[in-house]
């Protein structure tokens, strides 16, 4: 048996692992997209590394777009099988891949339009919404803590990731002449005490762990603090400086603790009184999905549902839907909060809102998640003079600042607090992924701390063969 690592490798986004069995038989752990990663993100998608008709079995730890965005090409180039998932990671990924093919079919219509006129080639998109609707009626639901059967000799069991609604770790028993390997997919870890969500579960004993480790060499803020310094910079920008607060955030998972946090503060009676704009119709669709999904709540949102029906929902807030909707943003001069995708800012409104008011320095970019270094969000953390957004320079007078307790990734202690279940003596080899090489090395320096050895960083398309 042997395990290909085809995405996420080394980097962030992309995820993608190919376990091969002594058969032949493959089967694929998510199939994501890789982002921000400036000119060769492009080429990146569209070489899998592997003939997506010959997989026999695909398994999806979660929604988001680096972990499912590559879902419809799989199913374009001739995967046609089962894709096992959570019920709320269904619903979820159906919503998501149906907006990626959107915004590539618009974003290729507007790149042809000059590319026609400078006589060049026309592009194609990975795939189109046609393609997206095919992948989601594979998406084949399965429910948390019960084994079933994805191969003969091969069964898998969820357990809760706390990284987004539906998201999941997911845990294989492969059985070959007789012999049972049993292996952990971490997918995304998310936080121990998380505004919405329930902690990552203890899960059972595994021989080779998957790992990701994005935040593998920093701690987060504990999240009361994150509440405290919200409001401060909505009252610093908008009450004090009279401008817009822009905060780029992914539709799922961001987006709605923000919203919930926001409908803390007017719990608390703290809430300034000024337009709370979610501009995103993915993020009012995805709200939806997360409300119709308690089940995934953790106890203190339980307690507040008793008392609060809509946990998400406050005076100020409304949803954009429309295109002109958005527009409209532009010409506000009241102060205001924008919430929009993408989170890493490299695509969606939310970049046309940084273009048209980074040079204002009324107006402050909050960053609250993890951003590809070469995304636009990536950086803006670094705080430059100048950036050049769509292709043309911007002076950079607008506040640029960061929340990172708000992030759904759990920081280096909440990973070992995760793994803290296994027994070392028992793991054969951990294979750190989803992470920034320099990073992946700090975290696996912690691992060997605590008395995990056996620690690989595979690269790209890189193939390990399992004991």
């Amino acid at each position: 048996m042997k395990i290909t690592f085809h995405g996420a490798a080394r980097t962030v986004t992309g995820s993608k692992h190919l376990i091969t069995l002594d058969d032949g038989r493959t089967i694929l752990l998510d199939c994501g997209m890789f982002q921000g990663l400036g000119k060769e993100t492009d080429p990146m998608n569209r070489d899998f590394g592997f003939e997506p008709a010959e997989v026999d079995a695909m398994i999806l730890s979660h929604a988001h777009i680096d972990h499912s965005g590559l879902l419809p090409k799989l199913i374009k180039e001739g995967y046609l099988k089962p894709v096992y998932c959570t019920p709320a990671t269904k619903e979820l990924a159906a919503l998501l891949m149906e907006d990626s093919a959107g915004i590539q079919e618009s974003d290729m219509k507007y790149m042809n339009k000059r590319r026609k006129q400078e006589g060049k080639p026309l592009l194609h998109p990975l795939y189109t919404s046609a393609d997206a609707l095919a992948a989601s009626a594979l998406l084949e639901p399965r429910p948390y803590y019960e084994w079933f059967d994805v191969l003969p000799g091969v069964q898998a069991m969820f357990t809760d990731a706390g990284h987004i609604i539906g998201s999941t770790c997911v845990h294989l028993k492969i059985t070959e002449k007789g012999k049972t390997t049993r292996i952990t997919f971490s997918g995304d870890i998310g936080r121990y005490r998380d505004l919405i969500l329930r902690q990552p579960d203890e899960f059972p004993q595994a021989d080779y762990l998957i790992m990701e480790s994005t935040y593998g060499d920093r701690l987060h803020e504990p999240a009361r603090n994150s509440l405290d310094n919200f409001l401060e910079m909505i009252v610093h920008t908008c009450l004090q400086k009279k401008g817009k607060l822009i905060i780029p955030a992914f539709s799922v998972g961001r987006t709605q603790e923000l919203l919930y946090a926001l409908n803390q503060l007017e719990l608390e009676r703290r809430l300034p009184p000024i337009d709370y704009i979610v501009d995103s119709p993915l993020s009012y669709e995805a709200t939806r999905i997360v409300k119709a999904h308690p089940e995934n709540f953790n106890e203190r949102l339980q307690q507040v549902l008793k008392t609060d029906e809509d946990p998400f929902q406050f005076k100020g807030l409304r949803f954009t839907r429309s295109v002109d909707e958005s527009k409209l943003l532009n010409f506000r001069r009241e102060p205001c909060v924008i919430i929009s995708a993408s989170g890493m800012a490299e695509a969606g409104r939310v970049k046309h809102h940084i273009s048209n008011n980074i040079e204002n320095s009324r107006n402050t970019i909050l960053m609250v998640g993890y951003c590809e270094p070469h995304s636009l969000g990536g950086r803006l953390k670094l705080k430059p003079k100048e950036v050049s957004i769509f292709g043309i320079p911007h002076e950079v007078h607008a506040e640029i600042t960061e929340i990172q307790s708000l992030s759904a990734h759990g920081d280096y202690s909440e990973m070992l607090q995760w793994i803290s279940c296994q027994d070392p003596s028992q793991v054969k080899k951990i294979f750190l992924v989803h992470g920034e090489y320099e990073v992946q090395q700090n975290f696996a320096n912690r691992l060997r701390n605590k008395g995990f050895t056996q620690i690989e960083i595979p690269s790209r398309h890189q193939s390990i063969h399992l004991d």
